[in-house]
């Protein structure tokens, strides 16, 4: 299903949408948020942007508009210092933990930092900003509670707007993403 016919039905479901983003405003929205975004995530947001409750309003630049798109951005780093503190979290990949608190949420800003840098779409779904390439895996992140949503762009829009079934997607298809994929692998494995 092409962008546009996915638009359309999604406007049916009752999303809201704006004109799309011109490539100024990309460029724009790119160097506020310090954010690439993948080839398909502009191609739908450069056709129509999506605006009901639960989207970024990219195009929105006001104070309030931003810190709430930045909320998002820093919601994955939370999420996992609260897991950190509250839940014993920890990726063996890192090392041992350490038995101080803020050491351990030291090592976690800086595995974070080094992360493909995860965009947000919509509510608690997000799209990782490399590989710079079209169909990246979406996740739903809450916390350290992360799984894939969709196998590409298209296909968490239509699960998300139930224009697919969750359990149609296609796991075995899923980019591995390096830090995210080690997440969910390390649930699946417990």
């Amino acid at each position: 299903m092409e962008f546009t016919e996915l638009i359309r039905k999604m406007k049916n479901a009752g999303v809201k949408f704006a004109d799309g983003l011109t490539e100024s405003e990309f460029e724009v929205i790119q160097q506020k948020y310090i954010v690439k975004f993948p080839p398909d995530l502009k191609q739908f947001l450069s056709i129509a942007l999506p605006i009901s409750d639960e989207f970024n309003n990219w195009r929105d630049m006001t104070e309030r508009n931003v810190q709430i798109i930045q909320e998002r951005f820093n919601w994955c780093l939370e999420g996992m210092l609260f897991d950190i503190e509250h839940n014993n979290f920890w990726l063996k990949a890192w090392g041992n933990k350490p038995s101080d608190l803020d050491s351990a949420k030291k090592i976690c800003i800086e595995q974070f930092r080094r992360a493909p840098k995860l965009i947000p779409i919509y509510s608690h779904r997000y799209i990782p900003q490399i590989p710079q390439e079209s169909g990246n895996p979406i996740f739903s992140v809450h916390q350290t509670d992360i799984i894939y949503y969709g196998e590409n762009l298209k296909s968490y829009l239509m699960v998300e707007f139930d224009l697919k079934k969750y359990d149609e997607i296609n796991f075995e298809s899923i980019k591995r993403i390096p830090f995210w994929s080690d997440i969910i692998e390390m649930w699946e494995v417990d």
